[in-house]
């Protein structure tokens, strides 16, 4: 069996254990362009943990909170690599914070947030699963009705 590698980033961002089904969504949520160094992207790598998984390299890129947070609605279980000289300098095992304001779109379309120009706020419950709860109608939401803004 013929096996490739991805090449390493001198600085920037990796995004590993990514479930592959996320891997795209991830590359969505990053503010990517053509000035970006390098963009490495791997889908369906065998994992022990995981079984498959995705990975995502950025050079010359770290992330803000808010795509962290973005990042950690829709890969749970990511890791998310920061690079210096070649080298991992710190290693952030991705959480769901436990309040999420201004990144997901109110699944009800009669909640205020959806006419009133003001941000979105959801309290998280995680017990194994995600399920986010509008602040302003209380409407819950699970991780297939999440809209990113």
């Amino acid at each position: 069996m013929k096996e490739y590698k991805i090449s390493a980033i001198k600085e920037g961002t990796v995004i590993d254990h990514i479930t592959p089904e996320s891997t795209f969504k991830v590359i969505e949520i990053l503010s990517l362009n053509k000035n970006t160094e390098v963009i490495s992207v791997a889908n369906n790598l065998k994992s022990s943990r995981l079984g498959e998984k995705g990975i995502v390299k950025i050079g010359s890129k770290f992330l803000e909170e808010e795509e962290v947070n973005k990042i950690a609605l829709i890969a749970p279980n990511a890791t998310l690599n920061i690079i210096k000289n070649y080298k991992v300098i710190e290693k952030i095992k991705l959480r769901i914070p436990e309040k999420i304001e201004g990144i997901v779109r109110c699944f009800n379309p009669n909640c205020i947030t959806n006419f009133d120009k003001m941000n979105t706020k959801f309290n998280v419950i995680s017990n194994g699963s995600i399920k986010l709860v509008c602040i302003y109608c209380e409407r819950s939401m699970k991780k297939q009705d999440i809209t990113l803004l």
